[in-house]
C-alpha cells in the first residue's frame, strides 16, 4: 500500500511506514532528552560555569537554529522530498555524542547544541509531515498526536536513562554512548527502510483550490501576521516552549540545589515530558470536538504546573507539579500545530507549518535567554513565576483571538489574498 502508484490515505494503510516514523520520532525525543537532566549540571559541576545565564547560552544556540531550520525544512521537504531531509537531520547528529564527551569547555558544549538544532528541526519536520502526508485530513489530528507523543516520550526516556547512567557512571562519556547508539540507529533506519511521501500530499491538493501554490513569502506573511488566528496559534506555540526550556535549564539547576539526585532529578524532568504521550489521546480528541478548547485549557494548565512548583518541597510534589505542567501541555502542543494544518492547502502546508514551527522553536532562544537573565539577576525562582505569567497571558490572547480551524465545524475563513506581483516563488 506504501507504492507510490496507491495514494490511498489513512494511518492503517500505511501501518508500516506509519510506525518507523514513530519510531523515528521516538529517536528524535532520545536524542534531545538525553541532553535534559544532564548537560546543565555537567556545565556548572564538570566545566566550571558559574553563571546562569552562561548555562543558559547552549538553549539559545538550539533554539534559534532550531527554528531557522524549521522554516527551511518545510519548504525543503516540499522540493526535495521528506527523506533526504529526514537523512540529512541524522547525519547532522553523528558528531554530537563525540562533542558532548570531550569537550574541554563550555563553548564546544554551545557548538555542539548548534547541530542539535539542526537535527532536531530537519527530523521532527519530517517526521511530522510524512505521518500526515500518510493518515490523510481525517486523521491529522491523531497523527499529530501521534507523532508528539512518541516524540516527546522519547525526551522523557532520554532525560531518565541519562539521567540514571549519570549517577552511577559520572557525567561523562557514558550517558552519551546511549546518545551515540541511538543517532546511528536512527540514521539507518532512515537511509534503508524509509519511503518517500510527498507525493501523498501533491495529490491530496491535486484540485482548484485557490489558495494552492501560494508563493513562499506569502505563506511566510500569512502564517505570521496576515490572519489573526494563525498569529494566535504562533505567539503561543512561542511562548508554551518557555516551559519546556524551564525543564531544560532552570529546573535541574533548582532542583540540585535543594538537595534532589541526579537520578531524581532525572525522574521529575522525565514525569514532565511522559505526560506529553498523552497527546495520543488529545490529539484525536480534537479531531472530535475542535483544536482551539484544548489550547485554551493546556496554556492554563501547563502555567499552573510551573507556577506550583517553587511553591512546594519535597520530591513527590515537585513530581506531581512537573506532571501537572505536562498534562498542559500535552493538551495544547499537537492542537496548536494542527491549526496551521488546518489551515494551510496540502501544496504549501509543509511550509505553513514551518513558518509555524519557526515561530515555535525560536520560543527555546528567548526563553533561554529570559529565564538566564531571571536566574542570573533575580533569583532561581523568579523564572518559574515568569513562565507561569507569560503563559496565562498568551493564553489569554488565544481565548480572544484564536477561532476554530477544524475542516468540519470551525468558524475560521483564511484569508485568500491574490499572490503579490512579482512575490518570488521559493525565496
Amino acid at each position: 500500500m506504501d507504492d507510490a502508484r496507491d495514494l490511498t490515505q489513512g494511518i492503517r494503510e500505511h501501518l508500516g511506514q506509519f510506525s518507523l516514523h514513530v519510531l523515528l520520532v521516538f529517536a528524535t525525543g532520545l536524542t534531545i532528552g538525553s541532553e535534559r537532566a544532564v548537560v546543565p549540571v555537567l556545565g556548572r559541576d564538570a566545566l566550571g560555569v558559574e553563571s546562569l545565564f552562561v548555562i543558559g547560552s547552549f538553549v539559545v544556540s538550539f533554539g534559534f537554529v532550531k527554528s531557522v531550520l524549521n522554516l527551511y525544512a518545510g519548504k525543503w521537504g516540499e522540493e526535495y522530498g521528506r527523506k533526504p531531509v529526514l537523512v540529512a537531520g541524522w547525519l547532522t547528529a553523528l558528531p554530537l555524542p563525540a562533542i558532548l564527551i570531550y569537550a574541554p569547555n563550555w563553548a564546544w558544549i554551545t557548538v555542539g547544541n548548534v547541530l542539535l538544532g539542526i537535527n532536531q528541526a530537519l527530523t521532527w519536520s519530517m517526521a511530522i509531515n510524512a505521518k500526515i502526508d500518510l493518515a490523510g485530513p481525517d486523521q491529522r489530528g491523531l497523527a499529530v498526536g501521534i507523532d508528539e507523543a512518541f516524540g516527546y516520550t522519547g525526551v522523557a526516556v532520554g532525560a531518565w536513562v541519562t539521567g540514571v547512567i549519570a549517577a552511577q557512571a559520572g557525567l561523562r562519556p557514558a550517558p552519551f554512548y546511549f546518545l551515540a547508539a541511538v543517532v546511528v540507529v536512527a540514521l539507518l533506519v532512515s537511509v534503508v527502510l524509509i519511503r518517500e511521501t510527498v507525493q501523498y500530499a501533491r495529490a491530496e491538493g491535486d484540485d482548484d483550490h485557490h489558495d494552492a501554490n501560494l508563493p513562499f513569502l506569502a505563506v511566510l506573511k500569512r502564517a505570521t501576521y496576515g490572519d489573526r488566528t494563525l498569529f494566535a496559534a504562533a505567539q503561543a506555540g512561542h511562548v508554551e516552549n518557555f516551559v519546556d526550556t524551564l525543564f531544560w535549564i532552570a529546573v535541574p539547576l533548582y532542583l540540585t540545589s535543594r538537595g534532589l539526585g541526579l537520578d531524581a532529578v532525572g525522574v521529575v524532568v522525565g514525569v514532565h515530558s511522559a505526560m506529553y504521550f498523552l497527546q495520543i489521546g488529545t490529539g484525536g480528541l480534537a479531531d472530535r470536538i475542535g483544536r482551539r478548547w484544548p489550547v485554551i485549557v493546556g496554556m492554563f494548565v501547563a502555567g499552573a504546573g510551573v507556577l506550583g512548583m517553587p511553591l512546594v518541597e519535597g520530591y513527590l510534589p515537585w513530581a506531581l507539579l512537573a506532571g501537572l505542567s505536562g498534562l498542559g501541555m500535552a493538551l495544547l502542543y499537537p492542537n496548536l500545530m494542527t491549526v496551521p494544518g488546518d489551515a494551510a492547502h496540502p501544496t504549501w502546508r509543509s511550509a505553513g507549518m514551518g513558518v509555524y514551527r519557526m515561530w515555535r522553536d525560536s520560543g527555546y532562544g528567548v526563553g533561554a535567554i529570559l529565564i538566564g537573565l531571571s536566574m542570573e539577576f533575580l533569583y532561581v525562582e523568579a523564572a518559574f513565576y515568569l513562565t507561569a505569567g507569560l503563559m496565562f497571558l498568551s493564553g489569554a490572547v488565544v481565548l480572544l483571538w484564536m477561532e476554530e480551524t477544524h475542516p468540519e465545524f470551525g468558524t475560521h475563513e483564511p484569508p485568500a489574498p491574490a499572490p503579490e506581483s512579482g512575490s518570488p516563488t521559493s525565496d
